[in-house]
């Protein structure tokens, strides 16, 4: 008598393999950006800028993160997604130490908005779904981008701490400093994620308008945009500005990080849960 077994993986990956790596990936990619609110701060009132300057920096990221997010994922198709990871840990990385040692504006929209907008492309969500897709089977696959989305909001609660405490004992500029270095931890997590096969070969070698065009006839996919929107738009502008709103109001930094930490920690039983709904209901 023989006993079946499951079908080996697309990607060669074992699944627990692609979740703590992928976990990781999304953590110190998601919580270094859910901390840049802090720095708002001590960086105008040490170069002599406006708030507006930062945050348009900051909007800046964020429009170049979703342009840039279509063309990451049709890179990892072809070249492979470990690829795409190693890049943008780098270039994660190197935008942080241009926040760092920058002190004209131009050159901070360049480093903070548009460099570390293309890294998170490339090091978040856009890639490592990619490969839970070809990893997990469709049987788990909701569950699997959960705990993908809650590794996110974990990096949140974890790292937002972290930040705040490295930029009140050791200053700003050392702290990104060290966020650059964290940042190029991704690289070698990156080869986790490395898949057997040759990306890109598929049969039908479809084009990205094709593709999206394809995307936008589905009313799922075009709901889905609107709540990454809605979801984008309230949780960026709440991380860029309730520190120093709050600081203005005379509330000490621990007021922020504690209600930021909350939205973390909620955010993690939420998608999680929605990751394990999923499985069970359309």
């Amino acid at each position: 008598m023989t006993t079946a077994r499951p079908a080996p993986a697309a990607s060669g990956l074992s699944v627990q393999q692609v979740l703590l790596c992928g976990a990781l990936i999304v953590t110190l990619s998601m919580g270094i950006r859910h901390g840049f609110g802090f720095w708002l701060q001590p960086i105008i009132q040490e170069r002599g800028w406006t708030r507006e300057t930062f945050s348009f920096a900051l909007a800046i990221q964020n429009l170049a993160w979703g342009i840039a997010g279509p063309v990451a994922g049709m890179l990892a198709d072809r070249f492979g997604a470990w690829k795409v990871l190693m890049a943008g840990g780098s270039a994660y990385a190197l935008g942080l130490v241009l926040m760092a040692v920058t002190s004209h504006p131009l050159t901070f929209t360049l480093g903070a908005g548009v460099l570390i907008g293309i890294a998170q492309s490339g090091s978040t969500y856009a890639v490592i779904y990619g490969v839970l897709g070809r990893t997990v089977s469709p049987e788990k696959r909701s569950w699997a981008f959960g705990v993908a989305a809650a590794a996110g909001s974990f990096g949140q609660f974890v790292m937002i701490p972290v930040e705040t405490w490295l930029i009140s004992h050791l200053g700003w500029q050392t702290a990104l400093f060290l966020l650059a270095g964290t940042a190029l931890l991704i690289a070698p997590l990156a080869l986790g994620l490395r898949e057997r096969r040759a990306l890109g070969v598929s049969a039908g070698h479809q084009s990205i308008s094709q593709a999206l065009r394809e995307a936008f006839g589905y009313r799922s996919f075009q709901l889905l945009m609107l709540g990454y929107f809605v979801c984008g738009f309230q949780v960026v502008f709440i991380g860029v500005h309730l520190p120093s709103y709050l600081k203005d109001h005379g509330l000490g930094i621990e007021v922020s990080t504690g209600a930021l930490m909350l939205i973390g920690l909620f955010n993690i039983c939420g998608t999680y849960t929605a990751g394990m709904l999923g499985q069970r209901f359309p």
